[in-house]
């Protein structure tokens, strides 16, 4: 028996709303990094991009467990000389909690052209109103 291998113009994508709120975000981001890849299909192969697009509502209602909201830090560098910069996860997620779900996501995919072009196809909400409802976006649980 041969092994099936998808070919990038035959594979067929589907939006994916998931909902933040309440959801720890490292779980979150493991299941929407699954998502991306499309490990979650029978038809998964790893050199190509066989991911779904994925919409995430409520960004600002995503929770982190213990004392990471305190000590935390989200961190990069300006790419200057000295240019490291360091912010706690409790101003990001007051701030820019979009930012807090794309970097755990990006952490969780490819580190070369598969995981830049799988990142495209996620679009993080801070609140419930999204603009793709042209797409008929289903609801995934998590």
């Amino acid at each position: 028996m041969k092994s099936y291998i998808a070919k990038p113009n035959e594979v067929e994508r589907k939006w994916y709303i998931v909902d933040a709120e309440g959801k720890t975000l490292g779980r979150l981001a493991s299941e929407i990094a699954k998502i991306l890849r499309g490990k979650h299909k029978p038809t998964y192969t790893p050199h190509v991009d066989c991911g779904d697009h994925v919409i995430v509502i409520n960004a600002e209602k995503a929770v982190l467990t213990g004392k990471k909201l305190e000590q935390k830090l989200y961190r990069y560098h300006t790419g200057y000389p000295g240019g490291l910069r360091e912010i706690p996860y409790k101003k990001l997620m007051a701030e820019k909690p979009e930012l807090a779900i794309e970097a755990a996501v990006k952490g969780m995919l490819p580190k070369n052209k598969l995981g830049r072009k799988m990142m495209r196809k996620l679009r993080v909400y801070r609140g419930a109103e999204h603009n793709h409802d042209a797409q008929k976006p289903e609801v995934y649980e998590i």
